[in-house]
């Protein structure tokens, strides 16, 4: 097996900096960001509530321009570009009058994809969603953590090599949250696409990362890069090992 320190930068930041102008005045937002995802690498970012985590994804996905800096995808300036990174944001945003099926292959319908293969492959992908027999059912009928997985699987059609995840789980109770972080890193290990993930729960960063970035209150420096050493797979007792405490205290202490 290739350790994440062996593989190439898929996505690589280079000083993004950031900064929003209006009748408040001057609000630096992002300063000097540097941070790498390797090659099928899962990364976190964790930092305090409003320094400014969603807009860097934002300027990733090309939403939000940088005012300085570069978005490297495989060594490829892509700064601005759209359309290159599949996100999913803190919400489902399902769509309430289509069906889970129809909600899930939504975006390869944006993208001109023949809807009739983008149906079979979705299908193909339900039971591994945990949405095997409620292709059907509309999004009212399910649990918040079988629209997450829905949510997920829309993102996952999009067929991108790397995906922004922005809180998926922030919602949920800390049961269904629990069994959630389980069950990505069982889909994530089958198809080892690249992740940049953004939480506010230090466990869970710990739990699921190959890496962890600690970002500073705004405007948001990188405060710390802390290369999680867990083998995989990782069971849930695990967050009861001493490795695993040391790991979460230090990003703790990074948050301070």
């Amino acid at each position: 097996m290739i350790v994440p320190e062996m593989r190439s930068a898929k996505l690589e930041l280079r000083g993004i900096t950031k900064a929003f102008w209006g009748k408040w005045g001057h609000l630096p937002t992002l300063d000097d960001i540097h941070l790498t995802a390797r090659e099928g690498e899962f990364v976190s970012i964790v930092g305090p509530s409003g320094c400014g985590k969603s807009t860097l994804f934002n300027v990733i996905g090309g939403l939000e321009p940088a005012d300085a800096g570069q978005v490297l995808l495989d060594g490829r300036d892509v700064t601005g570009q759209v359309g290159l990174f599949a996100s999913m944001p803190q919400r489902d945003l399902l769509l309430p009058w289509r069906t889970v099926l129809d909600n899930v292959i939504l975006g390869a319908e944006i993208a001109g994809r023949d809807k009739k293969a983008a149906r079979e492959e979705a299908r193909a992908l339900l039971p591994l969603f945990g949405l095997e027999g409620f292709d059907g059912n509309y999004p009212a009928t399910l649990s918040g953590g079988m629209r997450q997985r829905a949510a997920l699987l829309r993102t996952w059609l999009c067929r991108r090599e790397v995906l922004l995840l922005d809180e998926p789980f922030g919602a949920l109770d800390a049961l269904t949250r629990a069994g959630m972080q389980e069950w990505l890193l069982t889909v994530w290990e089958r198809f080892r696409q690249t992740i940049l993930f953004i939480t506010h729960d230090v466990e869970e960063a710990v739990f699921l990362s190959d890496r962890v970035y600690v970002l500073s209150p705004r405007p948001a420096r990188v405060r710390l890069e802390l290369p999680i050493d867990l083998s995989r797979p990782r069971p849930k007792a695990l967050v009861t090992s001493a490795s695993f405490i040391a790991l979460k205290r230090k990003l703790l202490e990074a948050l301070v």
